[in-house]
């Protein structure tokens, strides 16, 4: 039986070959340059972790200009500091930090209280009201969630947390709430709306316990802990009469029922 390929066939046939060498010659090509220069790359990161002593204990190898980091430290942020100087290093590709944490033991439940007691703490003023963090501890590793206004408050949150002794590792997924003049006006009349109700104008004396009031797209949630039920009710009240919003969710948490303060 004879099998007839047609000149345009062939023709594909052939530029497909042709495709394929020419990405393999290139994929090559960038192995050879990246290979060439992983023993500069490696003198270089070594002198650089061996000036610091929180690094003494890490210990980094390259191939094709990929740095992996062994070893231990005894906080979370010097693990991603070790990774940051790394990065600065000419002609390297990538990093996979492999770094331990090594520093104290903390108990779950006595880590979360201090990170929970830390975060309320450090957030005070105007657009602490427009933000909320829930974290939890398992094993030392620290997952935190939430939404913030600006990042400002996010990146101060994630900074207390990766200082902090006996922390792991973390997982963070904290959103930006969107930029809207709408949601925006929505916020100031929400916070106008119960901060001067006068069942709920006590929130607004302890800057680290404020109804934190988030709004996404002219949806508004209710965050934090209240003392009572009535007060729940009241601020639930409140954002459900604001001009413009289209829903709202009341997840406040009464105080007295979840044993500890929110965030």
């Amino acid at each position: 039986m004879t099998i007839a390929i047609n000149k345009k066939s062939l023709f594909k046939m052939l530029s497909s070959l042709l495709m394929v060498g020419v990405l393999g010659a290139t994929l090559a090509a960038q192995a050879t340059a990246s290979t060439r220069y992983d023993n500069e790359i490696q003198t270089a990161v070594t002198r650089k972790l061996a000036a610091k002593d929180q690094f003494h204990n890490v210990q980094p190898s390259v191939e094709d200009g990929i740095v992996t980091l062994a070893g231990t430290v005894d906080l979370y942020q010097r693990k991603l500091d070790a990774a940051k100087l790394a990065r600065k290093i000419s002609n390297v590709q990538g990093v996979r930090n492999l770094i331990a944490v090594a520093g104290p033991n903390v108990s779950d439940a006595q880590l979360e209280q201090k990170l929970a007691e830390k975060l309320r703490y450090v957030r005070a003023g105007y657009d602490s009201t427009f933000d909320y963090f829930a974290l939890s501890v398992k094993d030392g590793v620290v997952t935190v969630v939430g939404q913030d206004r600006t990042g400002v408050g996010r990146d101060e949150a994630l900074a207390n947390i990766y200082s902090m002794p006996g922390v792991k590792d973390v997982i963070a997924n904290v959103s930006l709430e969107p930029v809207s003049p709408m949601d925006d006006g929505l916020r100031l009349r929400a916070a106008r709306s119960i901060y001067r109700d006068p069942v709920l104008s006590k929130y607004a004396i302890d800057p680290a316990r404020p109804i934190r009031i988030i709004v996404d797209n002219g949806h508004v949630t209710l965050y934090g802990s209240v003392d009572s039920t009535m007060d729940k009710t009241v601020a639930g009240i409140r954002a459900n009469q604001l001009f413009g919003a289209f829903s709202v969710e009341n997840k406040l948490v009464v105080e007295k029922d979840s044993g500890q303060p929110g965030i």
